[in-house]
C-alpha cells in the first residue's frame, strides 16, 4: 500500500541554542524517528511567557516524518529539550510528492 500525505507531518520546534537544535536534529534522525530536519538558523520570537513579552532569537527545527511515530517523537523531544514548555506543533500534509512520501515512510522506524 503506498504512504499517502495523510500519513507523513512536518513538525515544528524551536530552540533557544543552535548547538540544542543540531543535538535534537541528529538524535530524531539517528534514531530514525524522523526523515529528515532543516533547521532554520536565525528566527525571531515575539512571545508572552510568565507575565511579559520576550523577544528572543532561536532556531526552528522543520521535522519531517510520520504521523503515527508523532507520540514517540514528542517524548523523545521533550527530553532532549531545554525549556520548560517547548513549541512542538505538528501538521498533517494536504498532498506531496509520491516519491518523498515513500522515502519518509521507509526512511523511519515502524511505531509498532
Amino acid at each position: 500500500m503506498a504512504v499517502g500525505p495523510q500519513d507523513v507531518i512536518v513538525v515544528w520546534v524551536t530552540v533557544g541554542k543552535s548547538d540544542e537544535a543540531v543535538k535534537i536534529a541528529r538524535t530524531i534522525v539517528e534514531e530514525k524517528l524522523a526523515a529528515c530536519v532543516n533547521i532554520v538558523p536565525a528566527i525571531r520570537s515575539i512571545y508572552f511567557w510568565k507575565g511579559e513579552v520576550c523577544d528572543d532569537q532561536e532556531s526552528l527545527l522543520m521535522i519531517k516524518t510520520k504521523a503515527e511515530l508523532f507520540d514517540r517523537l514528542r517524548a523523545r523531544i521533550v527530553e532532549l529539550h531545554s525549556y520548560e514548555v517547548p513549541e512542538i506543533i505538528a501538521v498533517r500534509l494536504s498532498d506531496g510528492h509520491q516519491p518523498y512520501l515513500s522515502w519518509v515512510e521507509e526512511t523511519t522506524i515502524s511505531a509498532t
